[in-house]
């Protein structure tokens, strides 16, 4: 069975166009998610994805940044599916697990995904880091209201209660306190 999986980075994007290259591949079932591929940490349908594949199986996606971002993450990946017996193929890219030559080039890419992520990553720094020098990024507003915290722990409230009492993680509160 070819089974695909697309994924778009954030809810403003669209995986259709994802969509259509898979399903004209001929996957008979799709998993698609809007989430970040920098980890495969809460990607709830590449877990389900993974779990479904059978022996025999192929995975099919459009680009390998669509599946992973880390060449650890699309290692391990790889190697679930070689245990599993299940085949990697991409439409867009000439990668697969199929011959020696496609899977040193999905190596390869799994090199450039993780690159091209860190560099992103270093942009939004330096930009972040330009921003605060001339005082125009301050960062992110403060959502939690810290006298009140202090207000609660003065009349006797715990870390727990005040963190229920506002809607707050526990964590937070310690923060506030410290």
């Amino acid at each position: 069975m070819k089974v695909g999986y697309a994924r778009c980075s954030s809810v403003s994007q669209s995986y259709e166009t994802q969509v259509e290259a898979l399903e004209k591949y001929g996957c008979e079932k799709i998993y698609r998610e809007k989430v970040s591929a920098t980890s495969t940490q809460g990607r709830d349908q590449l877990k389900e994805c993974l779990e479904f594949l059978r022996e025999g199986d192929e995975l099919v996606f459009t680009r390998v940044d669509r599946l992973a971002r880390s060449v650890l993450d699309l290692q391990l990946i790889v190697k679930e599916l070689a245990d599993k017996n299940v085949e990697l193929s991409a439409t867009e890219q000439p990668i697969s697990t199929k011959d020696a030559t496609s899977k040193c080039f999905l190596d390869m890419l799994s090199v450039f995904a993780e690159l091209e992520s860190n560099l992103r990553k270093e942009r939004v720094r330096e930009g972040v880091l330009r921003a605060k020098e001339r005082g125009v990024y301050t960062g992110r507003k403060a959502t939690i209201d810290v006298g009140k915290v202090k207000e609660l722990k003065q009349i006797g409230l715990g870390a727990s209660a005040i963190a229920k009492e506002m809607g707050i993680h526990r964590d937070s509160v310690y923060r506030v306190l410290r």
